[in-house]
């Protein structure tokens, strides 16, 4: 970070997933040397959730931080740090991965505010059945994020197919 006033303003949160288009990262990249910014990518795992209903301790750390790791998430985390190291090799950011538990629009708002982030950048699905399904189940982590956020969030969708408008 310069000394110009520039680290008063915190990291870009990147949400990151399994095969995702490398258009996020190439994003978050940029924007990082713009803004000069670090970036914290964030993978959160899918079969997780938050553990602090009611509880008498504070656990939050815990609960957004997972301390068991299974053997997919493992599998998991690699590929998304070998694509990050691979699409980042040549960026002069400072960034970090960090492995989330919870719902993914929680998981990354809270990390936003633990940090102070300044942006949270996300990405679109590919257009398959499986992501509109998932997508009308869940609802889609762009659209949590900005109705329940206070930062601005970018989304950004993949490049398309050649030969697809």
């Amino acid at each position: 970070m310069s000394s110009n006033g520039a680290d008063a303003w915190g990291p870009l949160i990147v949400g990151v997933i399994p095969k995702q288009h490398p258009e996020v990262i190439a994003q978050a990249s940029v924007l990082a040397r713009q803004l000069d910014r670090a970036i914290i990518y964030a993978y959160v795992e899918p079969n997780s959730y938050l553990t602090e209903w009611n509880l008498k301790e504070d656990i939050r750390d815990q609960s957004l931080h997972p301390r068991d790791v299974d053997e997919d998430m493992t599998a998991d985390a690699m590929e998304i740090l070998s694509n990050i190291e691979t699409q980042m090799s040549d960026s002069a950011a400072t960034w970090s991965l960090r492995i989330l538990a919870g719902e993914i629009w929680k998981a990354l708002a809270r990390l936003a505010s633990e940090t102070q982030a300044s942006m949270i950048i996300v990405g679109t699905r590919e257009p398959t059945f499986g992501a509109h399904v998932s997508q009308m189940l869940n609802g889609a982590t762009a659209s949590h994020l900005t109705v329940h956020q206070h930062l601005p969030v970018l989304v950004v969708p993949a490049a398309p197919k050649k030969g697809k408008h």
